[in-house]
């Protein structure tokens, strides 16, 4: 199969050359345990930490404020339990949105299941969260605030700056924890301007490799550990690092460019493609015109996901009905969002990377249009 359009970057995306050739290297070249005191180790604790650099830049913070994990889940569920463990004396209360990833809101769902009191603040109908909503749902007691910075489904913005502000007002003990994996190396993400004690990112949904992301710690923040049984990143994150993969991570993340550029680009290539979809009728866009561009939520009405996605693949193109990780379940996204039942059957998700091109999304346009038409008449 020829592949003619990807449009599934929130789920992952395609390793740049740069990741591939750093990757080539830590495996052929620079392969000794970064930990051992010879030379090997030596070579190979200088690409650890030129890497870990690299990710920091990219965050404008300090590079012994990064911790390597495994991913973006393993970040998120070490921040949330963490975090809540470390500080359940001073407080009970954890506030957070019903829109968040599952690593992140099936951690609250155990938390509660502990004693913690989750609060999940509901979005508006195009999964947008209303700052006064964070400010009031935070109290003296709350622990915890963690908060996507942007939504993997449909591309909605959440204020996690509001949260700060909403920590301070309520003189509460609470740390916040910011989900940035969907924003990471498409907007500037400094955890010192979201006003953010913690922060999760991962590898490959900025071209680098899977199986390795990374978690911001301000300095002076205590979290407790989940794993326990070496002195790698300093005891956080215990086991030999993945090298391989961790070189492919500060390569993408040194790749980058000029993110401006970019989302000035993406913009101008969504704004055209959601006006052909305009043009074809029938197609309802789920995603808040000030949604992040790189992703935009659409249903088309009448036809079922599964079809119309069988449909592109068959046409070489790659598009997602939501999260990765939900399995083609219904989305809990969509449901939060009070989408009424036509538009929960039909959802597709569309994300752009920063090398998606305009002569793709006509492709991909041109395939729902003849899907749309072409599924109906069987």
């Amino acid at each position: 199969m020829t592949l003619r359009g990807y449009f599934d970057n929130s789920a992952t995306t395609r390793p740049c050359e740069e990741a591939v050739n750093a990757v080539n290297i830590a495996l052929r070249e620079c392969w000794g345990n970064p930990s051992s005191l010879h030379f090997k180790g030596t070579e190979s604790e200088r690409l650890l930490e030129d890497s870990r650099r690299s990710v920091a830049s990219l965050l404008s913070c300090e590079s012994e404020e990064i911790y390597f994990t495994s991913g973006g889940t393993e970040g998120n569920n070490l921040a949330v339990f963490g975090a809540a463990h470390k500080l359940r004396r001073n407080g009970n209360r954890i506030v957070s949105t019903s829109i968040e990833h599952p690593s992140v809101d099936e951690a609250l769902t155990q938390l509660g299941r502990e004693g913690f009191e989750i609060i999940r603040i509901k979005p508006d109908s195009f999964g947008r969260i209303a700052e006064e909503d964070i400010i009031s749902a935070v109290n003296s007691d709350t622990i915890l605030v963690t908060m996507m910075l942007v939504n993997n489904e449909v591309g909605s913005i959440i204020p996690v700056r509001a949260a700060k502000r909403a920590v301070t007002r309520a003189k509460a003990p609470a740390l916040i924890h910011c989900d940035a994996v969907q924003a990471f190396g498409k907007i500037p993400v400094k955890p010192s301007q979201l006003g953010a004690d913690i922060v999760t990112v991962s590898s490959h949904k900025i071209h680098g490799p899977k199986g390795v992301g990374a978690i911001y710690i301000k300095n002076g923040v205590k979290i407790l550990p989940r794993a326990f049984g070496g002195e790698q990143e300093s005891h956080i994150r215990p086991g030999t690092q993945a090298m391989p993969a961790v070189a492919g991570f500060g390569a993408a993340a040194e790749a980058i460019g000029d993110m401006k550029e970019s989302l000035e680009r993406v913009t101008l290539i969504r704004d055209h493609m959601l006006k052909r979809f305009e043009e074809i009728g029938g197609i309802r866009i789920n995603s808040a015109p000030d949604a992040l561009p790189y992703i935009t939520n659409i249903s088309v009405i009448g036809i079922k996901s599964e079809p119309m996605l069988n449909y592109l693949s068959s046409e070489g193109i790659c598009v997602s009905s939501g999260s990765a990780c939900s399995k083609g379940k219904r989305s809990r996204v969509l449901t939060e969002m009070g989408l009424d039942k036509e538009a929960m059957e039909s959802p597709l998700r569309i994300s752009f990377s920063r090398f998606t091109t305009k002569e793709e999304t006509d492709r991909l346009v041109d395939a729902v249009a003849s899907g749309k038409s072409g599924i109906r008449s069987k």
